[in-house]
This record gives structure tokens, C-alpha cells and sequence, in this order.
């Protein structure tokens, strides 16, 4: 009987959802400013309260409505952080539709396949970006562009037609609520593929009401809070531990189009900034800055340093996650001290399971592989869309997550990020796969076979480096690594490129030909990084 119970619970977030949560937090906090838009280009500059945000995203709903949009249907949103962005995918949610986030930088062929994955039937997205989206997705039936690039003045050419214009879209008259369910479909955001590629990560409204509310409560937000976003809110740090976190508190956000190391400092002092989530790459070029004398009170982290307190002066809340956790399963406290270098402990309403290969509990002081238990639709995701496999691979017969991550766990129950089981680097905050990124290198001529490896670099974390064999076993070695590299920049997101590419006579293998990936990684540490391409 007990095991039954749980189809009884009452949901947290009965008769809500994502649009029911924007009309309450504007009947609460109505004139006050909620989206503050900080670009580069400070004319562009504008801000939304919540009564002004709710209409804007209701008008822009029933405008897609009127483009033929309905409930269920898929709609491509790929933007640079800005407005826009916002504003589309919450109004696909208001009518029951399904925004499809994409990475801003992907090349043609990536977005092709987050097209055709997810069935998009249109796309909303801005001057620099719409050219590609038109080669290589042919089968939308409408795009729609914004008059900006995130602020900048788009180049000669690219700005919308009147028939495309993101404007046009809103109507006249905001469209009606509809009735509320938080098991209903919200958006698709992608995930890093270890096997091949990014698979598509299916939140329901109720996961998106989860990652504000839990990572709101994880962070200790306020509704006096400011929070500087600038990391990618295609991402989930970006989106649900940031973005979503103040939405949840009713805080404000005051947005910026990217990192600028150069510009982060004059918007925080501007705006009075209290809070802003941070990867390695971020806090690395701000610690070689002078600190002035700022409002910030606390920053979001991925691994807790002391000297993140001793450089900025603020306090430090690390946490774990990723796409399909929606919010934080391991975060540190606001109102305690934490363990040096962990990531945190397990965050109420996730079970989270260390053990070693025969499933048995680490003690302290070990290391074990990391499982997350959840409830799917709620506090992890529903669904790798379109990859019923993928998803019943994902986890195991007593429904655990595994996320491909080795952990130390330590006394008290903190815990420290150990290593990767799969093949998966981060670069700069994004992850990469080496398949995916072995898989472009291989298609390129000339190739008969590759390895692609995360070497750790003090600026990006790590960078993927390749090493390949040759058909031709004389081909010349720099123009084999020239046109490799000129290859994946035409097939690859920027940030998946190698930095190197390494001829080999023979790439160093194990067993019965299985690639030897800890040979290629420490042949990787040992290279001179100035020799790194790019």
C-alpha cells in the first residue's frame, strides 16, 4: 500500500504554472522594476516592471496565436541573452506551447538537428543569427526577428523585413489564461551528449516552477535583491539557478548580453547588484581586476573557495547540477559555514546516493559514483525528448539518475567533485563531448581516425584537444591540422573547436584496439598550452 501512496500526493504546484506564476508576482509587485536590460550599447537600454512584463508576454502570446501557434507545438528560440528571449519563450508557455532553447553560437548543422529533434515548427531570433537558421533549417514555416543583436546595432543587411519582425508579432489585445497544469510540456533545453549528440532535456511547467523555487530557497533570495545575470540563460545556471531564482522572489534581474570583464563592474555598481552566479572562467578574469567597493552580498559558485570571499568580500553558495537536475540536487547553505573545495550537501527533495561499483555506500574520505533520485517532471526532468531509449538508459531499475560524475564524499555529508566517468569536458562553463567533437574531427578528409581529450587550462577550465591519424601517411601535418580545424568551425559551436590538433603515425591503443584515453589525456597535460591552435 505505501508504495502506492505517492500517486495520491497533492502537487506542490496544483492548478499552476508558469504564465499563473508571472500574473501573481505582477499583481504583487506591479510598477516594480523586474527585467533590467543592461546592454553594450547603453541606448538601447529599457526596463520592465512586472505589470509591463505580463502584458508584454500575454500580447506576444497572442500574436503567436495568430501565426498559427497552438498548444504543444514547438517553437525555436535562439538568442544571445536579451529581452526578447524572455519574453518569446514565456509567451509560448502562456498558450501552451513548447520553447525550444538553443545555443546561440551553434553551427549550421547543430542547429539543423535541434530543429529536427524537437519538430520546431517556427523560430524567434535576432538579425546575425537569422541567415543560418534560413540555410539550414528550411522546413520552418515562419522566423521571426528581433530589431537588435542583444542591444547592438545589427550589420548592414540583417535587419528584419516588416513581415519577420519580432515586433509585429505582439497583438493588439494580451491572450487569455488558460487553466493551469504543471504536468504540461514548458520547454526544451539541450544537454551535452556523451555518446554522439546534445540530447533534447524536456522541462514541464512544474520543473520550471521548481528551479525558481528551489533555487531561490538555496540561495536565499529577496525580493530586494538585485541579481546580475550575464552567464548564457540558454544554460541552466543562467536560466534556473539564476534568472528563475529571482523571478521566484520576486527580485530583480538585471541582464547583461554576455560576460564582459570589462563592463561587469560599471553595471553592478549602476544597478546595485547583490547577487550573480559565477563559473571559473568569470571569476578568474574579474580576480585579476581591482575589487572597488560594491553592493554584492553573495555569489553563486560551482566549487566553494575560500578565496572567492577574500578577493570580492561577499559570501559564497556553491551548488551541483545540470540540465536534467533543473535546479541544484547538492548546494552549500547561506546561513552556514562551508567544507573547503566541496560542492556542497544533498538538497532537500532530491535523494542523492554515493557508492562504489558493486552499488555499495561509501564511507568518508572515499570516492564513489554519483546517483540522483528525483521526481521526474518535478524536481528532474520529464524526458529526453524524442529518445525514449536515451531516457530509459538514464536510469537504472531503481530509479536513479546517473549524471556521469564521480564524487568524494566527506564527513557531515559534504561533498567534493571527484571526476568524470563519461566523456564529457567543460570548457569555459559549456559542456563538450569528445564523441561529438572526435565524430566531427573523423568526417574531416583525409582523417582515419581520432581522439579528442579535455586538457586543463587556467582560462577555460579545460580545452578539447585532438589527435589524429592519416589516411595519407605523408600528408603534411600543419595543413592537415589547418584544415581540421577550418572543418569543425564549419560544423562545430566555437566553443567545441579544438584548440590543437596532434598528427600521430598511431594513436596509442589498449585491449583489442580500444582507444588508450589515459595515454592520449597525459600525452594532452604534457603538451607546451603554447602550442595550443586557437
Amino acid at each position: 500500500m505505501v508504495a502506492h501512496l505517492h500517486n495520491n500526493f497533492v502537487h506542490p504546484y496544483a492548478d499552476m504554472d508558469v504564465a499563473s506564476m508571472i500574473r501573481d508576482r505582477a499583481s504583487m509587485w506591479g510598477d516594480k522594476p523586474f527585467l533590467i536590460w543592461a546592454p553594450f550599447e547603453d541606448q538601447h537600454a529599457d526596463i520592465w516592471s512586472w505589470a509591463r512584463f505580463e502584458h508584454d508576454v500575454a500580447r506576444l502570446a497572442a500574436g503567436l496565436q495568430a501565426r498559427g501557434i497552438k498548444a504543444g507545438d514547438k517553437v525555436l528560440v535562439h538568442f544571445d541573452n536579451c529581452p526578447e528571449t524572455f519574453l518569446a519563450r514565456f509567451a509560448c508557455c502562456w498558450i501552451g506551447a513548447v520553447a525550444v532553447l538553443s545555443n546561440s553560437v551553434l553551427a549550421g548543422p547543430e542547429i539543423t538537428h535541434t530543429v529536427e529533434i524537437s519538430g520546431a515548427r517556427a523560430a524567434i531570433t535576432q538579425p546575425k543569427l537569422a541567415a543560418r537558421i534560413r540555410e539550414h533549417c528550411p522546413t520552418l514555416e515562419w522566423i521571426a526577428i528581433t530589431e537588435t543583436d542583444a542591444g547592438d546595432t545589427p550589420e548592414a543587411g540583417t535587419a528584419p523585413s516588416a513581415s519577420e519582425s519580432f515586433e509585429a508579432l505582439y497583438a493588439a489585445e494580451p491572450a487569455p489564461a488558460r487553466r493551469p497544469d504543471p504536468n504540461d510540456p514548458a520547454l526544451i533545453m539541450f544537454t551535452t551528449g556523451t555518446t554522439s549528440r546534445p540530447k533534447a532535456v524536456l522541462w514541464t511547467h512544474g520543473n520550471v516552477l521548481w528551479g525558481g523555487q528551489m533555487s531561490a530557497m538555496h540561495q536565499a533570495v529577496q525580493a530586494s535583491d538585485v541579481y546580475q545575470v550575464f552567464l548564457p540563460v540558454y544554460h541552466v545556471v543562467g536560466f534556473s539557478w539564476a534568472f528563475l531564482a529571482a523571478m521566484w522572489a520576486g527580485a530583480s534581474v538585471v541582464l547583461q548580453p554576455r560576460f564582459s570583464g570589462s563592463r561587469f563592474w560599471p553595471t553592478a555598481l549602476k544597478h546595485k547588484c547583490t547577487l550573480s552566479a559565477q563559473v571559473h572562467f568569470t571569476a578568474g578574469v574579474l580576480a585579476r581586476q581591482e575589487v572597488p567597493q560594491h553592493h554584492f552580498r553573495q555569489f553563486e559558485t560551482g566549487i566553494f573557495l575560500p578565496s572567492v570571499a577574500e578577493i570580492f568580500g561577499v559570501r559564497e553558495v556553491s551548488g551541483w547540477g545540470m540540465t536534467e537536475m533543473v535546479s541544484q540536487p547538492i548546494t552549500g547553505d547561506p546561513w552556514a559555514r562551508q567544507a573547503n573545495k566541496s560542492i556542497g550537501r544533498p538538497a532537500p527533495g532530491y535523494g542523492v546516493v554515493v557508492e562504489d561499483d558493486n552499488r555499495n555506500p561509501v564511507q568518508p574520505g572515499e570516492t564513489g559514483h554519483l546517483k540522483i533520485l528525483g521526481r521526474r517532471g518535478l524536481s528532474i526532468f520529464a524526458e529526453y525528448f524524442g529518445n525514449e531509449k536515451a531516457t530509459t538508459e538514464a536510469f537504472d531499475e531503481r530509479g536513479l539518475f546517473d549524471p556521469g560524475d564521480r564524487v568524494i564524499l566527506h564527513e557531515n555529508g559534504w561533498i567534493e567533485f571527484g571526476d568524470r566517468t563519461k566523456d564529457v569536458m567543460k570548457v569555459g562553463g559549456e559542456g563538450v563531448s569528445g564523441s561529438e567533437v572526435e565524430a566531427a574531427v573523423k568526417s574531416a578528409d583525409g582523417i582515419k581516425d581520432a581522439a579528442v581529450v579535455g586538457r586543463n587550462d587556467a582560462t577555460w577550465g579545460e580545452v578539447p584537444i585532438a589527435f589524429v591519424e592519416l589516411e595519407n601517411a605523408g600528408a603534411d601535418p600543419r595543413a592537415v591540422r589547418e584544415a581540421v580545424l577550418e572543418h569543425c568551425r564549419n560544423t562545430l559551436a566555437k566553443f567545441k573547436v579544438p584548440h590543437d590538433v596532434v598528427v600521430l603515425d598511431e594513436l596509442p591503443r589498449v585491449g583489442f584496439g580500444k582507444l588508450a584515453k589515459v595515454k592520449i589525456r597525459e600525452m594532452a597535460e604534457a603538451m607546451d598550452p603554447g602550442e595550443a591552435g586557437e
